[in-house]
């Protein structure tokens, strides 16, 4: 029997010859899926061809029988990307960009990360993060109410930016669109997003590395900046005012040209 790949789509460049498009892969989220990005995905395709992906269990991707590690959220991703691509990550899939370009660093041309840290939990030496009593308290609800703690969650994605009723009611409008992701895969999302620290993985990455952070997130506080700067070898961090954990949604005009901006300061586009 075939391997179960994820659910994924291709839209060809608008703005340039497609022979001479460069391919992005946008990874979503945790609890959501690719449709996510519509909002973004029009100003990339004058320079890119697109590829979106929908993570194993979540919006209309299977959920193969595999352990739901970031190990196998990577492998799954990497089976479907174009030969060599950009990556653009938010969140949960900001970690899976990152784990990606480690485990196959000659395919990947650069990354950018959205509202992602490489730790989202607090430790004695990582301080501008998440407690982890709240993760784990969102666990706990979790196990009692999928539906209603992915709402909740949807909601603090939103808190603190200025468009957070608008933002708020979108996300919930996305969420419902493919139905709701399998239990198995948000619980192993949760998981995923409380245990890994990639500290070390992002001084060693070679392509140029863009980490964009929200001023307002309650998710991924906007001090983690500061805290990764020295991690990134070969990029930069971003700031984008008056938004919180989902800037493309809140703002997709500031977001795409601070991707822009990267993307020619490094030579990736003309």
């Amino acid at each position: 029997m075939p391997k179960l790949i994820p659910f994924h789509n291709t839209y060809k460049a608008t703005g340039v010859a497609d022979a001479d498009a460069q391919d992005v892969v946008l990874i979503h989220g945790w609890g959501l899926h690719a449709i996510v990005f519509d909002d973004i995905v029009p100003a990339l395709l004058e320079r890119f061809r697109v590829t979106v992906v929908d993570l194993p269990g979540m919006g209309q991707s299977p959920l193969p029988n595999d352990d739901y590690t970031l190990d196998f959220l990577a492998d799954q991703v990497l089976a479907i990307m174009p030969k060599n691509a950009h990556l653009l990550g938010w969140s949960l899939g900001g970690l899976v960009a990152l784990a990606m370009a480690e485990k196959a660093p000659q395919r990947v041309q650069s990354v950018v990360t959205v509202a992602t840290s490489p730790r989202f939990t607090a430790a004695a030496d990582w301080e501008p993060a998440m407690k982890a009593d709240i993760l784990a308290k969102f666990a706990e609800l979790f196990d009692e109410d999928h539906e209603g703690t992915l709402v909740r969650f949807l909601a603090l994605n939103c808190k603190g930016s200025a468009a957070m009723r608008e933002d708020t009611a979108r996300l919930k409008e996305i969420l419902y669109f493919c139905g709701l992701p399998a239990p198995r895969a948000l619980r192993g999302g949760l998981d995923i997003l409380r245990d890994t620290d990639l500290r070390s993985t992002l001084p060693s990455l070679p392509m140029p590395v863009l980490m964009v952070f929200g001023e307002h997130d309650h998710i991924v506080p906007a001090a983690a900046m500061a805290a990764v700067e020295p991690l990134i070898q070969n990029g930069r961090t971003a700031l984008i005012e008056q938004v919180a954990h989902v800037p493309f949604l809140s703002a997709p005009d500031t977001f795409t040209r601070a991707v822009y901006d990267f993307y020619r300061d490094h030579q990736l586009v003309h």
